[in-house]
């Protein structure tokens, strides 16, 4: 069968053969891939910037936003049939019996580091036609998302973010009503963290680099969430233009953008690092004033990573609520589908919002 693969010695990138993989133990489940969505995160490995092949392989074959289709499971397997669709997580635990995160299967929390991820760290990924996985890592998904389902794993970050935000928003002596939100970036995350703000009543405003009159900006508007263009408010005026938000949701990457939308955020407000910043000169941030008003404020700030299968699971039960809400605006996220040999041209070359490679049409 054939897969994509980045060689990092050689700096290539190539279509390749590799063996159909042989289901062997009795929790393991047998699973042919229909799709596979392209992000950032893979475009880097591409251009040789990250990406880390399996121990003693010269190769990492690419590929961690995967919907696939059970075809045969081991004796053991209870939780899955043949024609299940599914979702693959992507994080594995680490192997140090000291880490109680990845002991607890809770390896987005793990506290060696020595986790693995298919597709980007230390193990092969879905960018090909069959995969072996135990069952363990496989989430179910209801055969009305079969048209949407390769957007669970990119929602796994906005949802592992909304189930630590409802704790967070306990501690208000309050009912949390009326709340606002501000969204930093229109990619196929910030706009799936927009419409996780709106399915929860959240005032939404998206903030991008897109003109207001942008496909992107017209799909937020399509939800319920207002558009404000960076080319017509500049980061710093962005308080007086919208206002100040109770929860701000990064999805940029970029520790500019981020942290200069702080004067944004609310007393007693929340805001979520999702963006894994590229490496980029220092720059210059007015901290002692960040840290007055985090403290006086009352303000919490954290990150999120997408890796558990609390986070999956969730992902699946919001991406339902998003096709009852606004199916179009979902649908409307996938803005090309592709086969395997044009995937090399979309690492190097991205358009619209959410690429994917499809396997089984």
């Amino acid at each position: 069968m054939r897969a994509l693969a980045a060689f990092p010695e050689q700096r290539a990138l190539r279509l390749i053969d590799v063996p159909v993989p042989v289901r062997r133990g009795e929790r393991e489940v047998a699973v042919q891939i229909r799709e596979v969505g392209i992000c950032g995160t893979d475009r880097n490995i591409a251009a040789f910037q990250y990406g880390t092949p399996a121990p003693g392989s010269d190769r990492l074959v690419l590929g961690h936003e995967a919907l696939g289709e059970v075809v045969e499971v081991g004796g053991g397997v209870r939780t899955l049939a043949p024609g299940d669709l599914v979702a693959i997580t992507v994080r594995r635990p680490c192997d140090d019996d000291t880490c109680v995160a990845c002991r607890a299967g809770r390896q987005d929390f793990c506290m060696s580091g020595g986790y693995s991820e298919r597709g980007i760290k230390g193990a092969d990924g879905f960018m090909t036609e069959f995969v072996v996985e135990d069952e363990r890592y496989l989430v179910r998904v209801p055969p009305c998302l079969a048209e949407v389902g390769v957007l669970i794993e990119p929602l796994t970050v906005a949802a592992k973010a909304a189930l630590e935000l409802e704790g967070i928003v306990r501690r208000y002596p309050w009912e949390p009503l009326g709340l606002r939100g501000l969204v930093l970036g229109a990619g196929p995350i910030g706009l799936l963290g927009a419409m996780m703000l709106v399915g929860r009543h959240v005032k939404t405003f998206v903030y991008s680099l897109e003109a207001a009159d942008s496909p992107r900006a017209e799909l937020a508007r399509s939800f319920g969430a207002e558009y404000v263009s960076a080319g017509d408010t500049p980061l710093f005026e962005l308080p007086d233009r919208i206002g100040s938000a109770d929860v701000v949701f990064e999805a940029v990457g970029t520790a500019k953008v981020a942290f200069g939308a702080l004067p944004a955020l609310a007393p007693n407000g929340v805001f979520i690092l999702s963006g894994v910043p590229s490496a980029r000169p220092p720059i210059e941030m007015r901290l002692d004033g960040i840290m007055r008003d985090i403290v006086l404020k009352n303000q919490i700030l954290f990150g999120t990573v997408n890796a558990s299968r609390s986070a999956f699971e969730a992902a699946v039960r919001q991406l339902e609520q998003f096709m009852a809400l606004f199916p179009r605006a979902v649908r409307g996220l996938i803005t090309q589908r592709a086969k395997l040999d044009d995937a090399p041209e979309l690492l190097r070359r991205p358009g619209g919002i959410k690429q994917v490679v499809q396997f089984v049409s």
